[in-house]
């Protein structure tokens, strides 16, 4: 059994016997890797299953405490159906381990990420699949320091995990240790250190007084942590989708379905919108006229400041392949330098941290500056850009005018379900062809991007060129030839 205790309040959890014996389902382990781009992630019930859950937890617990001997694990989760189960069942396999958990319960992951960081935690676990559907459902794991685990870490995990299952019978290791360790707390309360952390950086620089900002929550993890924050700070805010509803996360909302806010910005006149996704880790944002503005912009207008500030090391933005050209050809014609990396936070983060950069992030809405937080928060990010329109004026659209125009870009998805075969495209010829001649043809003015997603079973196809006809053209050849390999 795993002691659960809040506010003196005890309840009883009930685990397994041992991380050996499931009794919550069979484990059917797929012959793929289970971590991907961001942590483990997939339908939940399929792969995902509480049996895992346990199990991941258990053996990412004897992996953090390799490094870590005491310490708790902050455990989050944002508004999906399957969080709670999910939660609770990480959480066994942690106390299994020797591991205390503090459950934060419905969180943004970076909440989790900064409390790991300052609480002298072992690790963090987010259970979420970010912008991906409600049946999905996902587990990230952060490091003692608040950044995700390195890839060296997560497959380590991975190893433990299907070697100790080959164990016919659990040895005396996977039994539960001294219940002195052994205890599981709820801990909602810490969430309010993590929005301190937002607000008292920002309150010295002067309040939001006279905007107004439109807030897509996404029915997700930051409903109820960036209204008040925004608040707080004086703003009038207008709030979006702002009940946590396991149903409707991400649905037809949020960072990645921007038209609502879009809409809502416009109808109530607003100054500016922010769309976040279903864990809050990233953000879109919308100006006045209801133009989007991506991570490239968020990027371009932060790294300005900073560098005014004379607080960018080097004039240096790192991100990622994915970045628009009109970017990174304005960032260099300011005297910057733009590093691109692979598509992926964690890359992102492991780049800044070689070359000493404050400043990076994706076009995604993912945007980490080191000055304010350890990982990409979507929050945080929002609330300097509004900070920023607030001191320039309060007009976003007036400020995207004078930054750069992005060269027309599309990205599609061809759905390809074997995973193997989603890693094996650069094998055919027909494709490879394809993106010979469209390179060819576009010169220096366009880039061709394929690549296998990390978090869905997609293909990902790129186009970006000096017009939109060009981007069409080949666009639409080169998804042609991915689905022509798909169906072979």
């Amino acid at each position: 059994m795993v002691v659960s205790s809040s506010g003196g309040d005890v309840s009883l959890l009930t685990a397994m016997d041992s991380p050996g014996n499931s009794r919550w389902g069979p484990l059917n382990l797929p012959q793929r890797r289970l971590f991907g781009t961001d942590g483990i992630r997939g339908r939940v019930g399929d792969v995902l299953t509480p049996a895992l859950a346990t199990q991941v937890g258990y053996w990412a617990g004897k992996t953090l405490q390799a490094e870590n001997q005491k310490g708790c694990v902050i455990v989050g989760q944002d508004s999906r159906n399957s969080g709670v189960l999910l939660a609770n069942a990480i959480a066994g396999g942690l106390t299994a381990a020797g591991l205390e958990v503090w459950n934060l319960g419905l969180c943004p992951t970076p909440a989790v990420a900064y409390l790991a960081h300052c609480m002298d935690a072992v690790g963090g676990v987010m259970i979420s699949a970010s912008h991906n559907p409600p049946g999905d459902n996902g587990i990230k794991f952060f490091g003692s320091d608040g950044t995700k685990l390195s890839k060296q870490v997560q497959q380590q995990i991975e190893m433990l995990l299907r070697n100790g299952l080959t164990t016919a019978e659990p040895t005396a290791d996977m039994g539960y240790p001294s219940p002195r360790w052994n205890y599981y707390y709820d801990r909602p309360e810490l969430v309010e250190c993590y929005l301190t952390s937002l607000y008292e950086p920002l309150s010295a620089q002067g309040k939001m007084e006279g905007l107004k900002i439109v807030l897509d929550l996404a029915w997700g993890a930051a409903v109820h942590t960036a209204p008040q924050v925004f608040r707080k700070l004086g703003a009038e805010v207008l709030c979006l989708h702002d009940q946590p509803d396991g149903d409707r996360i991400n649905v037809n909302c949020g960072s990645t379905h921007l038209e609502p806010l879009q809409a809502a910005v416009q109808n109530h006149h607003a100054d500016i919108g922010f769309a976040f996704d279903g864990d809050a880790d990233r953000v879109m944002a919308v100006d006045s006229q209801g133009r989007v503005v991506d991570g490239d912009y968020i990027l371009y207008l932060w790294g300005q400041l900073l560098c005014q500030r004379n607080q960018l090391p080097d004039n240096t933005i790192v991100s990622t392949v994915m970045a628009n050209l009109g970017f990174e050809r304005a960032w260099q014609q300011q005297g910057g330098t733009l590093v691109r990396t692979a598509v992926g936070d964690q890359h992102v983060h492991a780049e800044m941290v070689r070359r000493g950069a404050i400043l990076g992030g994706e076009q995604s809405g993912h945007v980490l500056c080191h000055h304010y937080g350890v990982s990409g928060d979507g929050t945080l990010t929002a609330l300097h850009l509004a900070n920023l329109v607030q001191q320039s004026g309060g007009d976003l659209a007036a400020l995207v005018d004078q930054s750069f125009q992005t060269y027309p870009q599309v990205l599609k998805n061809v759905r390809v379900e074997d995973a193997e075969r989603r890693q094996q495209w650069h094998g055919d010829d027909m494709l490879q062809q394809a993106i010979a001649e469209a390179e060819s043809d576009m010169g220096d003015d366009g880039r061709v991007l394929i690549r296998a997603s990390g978090t869905e079973p997609v293909i990902r196809v790129m186009v970006e060129a000096a017009t939109g006809d060009l981007v069409s053209h080949w666009c639409d050849r080169l998804v042609n030839a991915v689905s022509h390999y798909a169906a072979a």
